[in-house]
């Protein structure tokens, strides 16, 4: 079962429109007992990272999430469901988030005086990815593949090995795709990016990951 995770903070129907145009069944939910038994959990999140992480334990979903991490379900978080995965946030203050992957969500470099390649924070607009050599799901995407991004902060994982793909922004490459084991996070918007975006996720809801070796214990 691939269960859609609706905390009061995700843009559900975007996601929900993507999934029936590549044919994939799936629930939406906030009942932590239907992540108990999701096979795939997609994980959506719009807002600030602070409010986004009271919507989930105001529905009891942070064990919930915790757990399916635990178990090896595989976990794709988009945008600030991305951030979430990370262990703390600083967007307006300090957040605990769910610790699923080491690291911290900060806020994007923002421009340098006279640099013609100058990207105005939030970020929004099509950017190329640098992606890993091998890296599962985003390793499907080809090097003309561009992706949708509306953000200010992104995931910045303590381990190297996490990163999955970059983007440049303002003269630093800024982490966009994190993974680790079964769980895999994307700052853009898959659902809003065209088929590349549809690609993406039809590559996340097949087998990949489940054959992955790694899970998060």
């Amino acid at each position: 079962m691939i269960t859609v995770v609706d905390y009061g903070r995700g843009n559900l129907f975007s996601l929900g429109q993507a999934l029936r145009h590549l044919g994939f069944a799936h629930t939406v939910s906030s009942d932590p007992a239907d992540l108990d038994r999701a096979d795939r959990i997609l994980f959506p999140g719009v807002g600030a990272f602070g409010d986004a992480m009271e919507g989930l334990r105001a529905r009891g979903l942070v064990e919930a999430l915790r757990a399916a991490a635990e178990r090896g379900v595989p976990i794709l978080g988009i945008c600030v469901g991305c951030q979430l995965l990370l262990g703390r946030g600083e967007e307006f203050g300090s957040h605990e988030g769910l610790g699923l992957i080491p690291g911290t969500v900060a806020r994007l470099p923002g421009p340098r005086e006279g640099d013609p390649a100058a990207i105005r924070i939030p970020n929004v607009g099509w950017r190329r990815l640098h992606v890993r050599p091998g890296a599962p799901v985003l390793g499907a995407l080809g090097p003309d593949d561009m992706m949708y991004f509306v953000h200010s902060f992104a995931p910045r994982p303590d381990d190297p090995s996490h990163v999955s793909a970059t983007i440049p922004v303002n003269g630093e490459d800024v982490p966009v795709a994190v993974r680790r084991g079964n769980i895999v996070g994307v700052q853009f918007h898959p659902e809003k990016s065209g088929p590349a975006g549809l690609k993406l996720l039809s590559q996340f809801l097949g087998a990949a990951i489940a054959q992955e070796p790694e899970s998060v214990s």
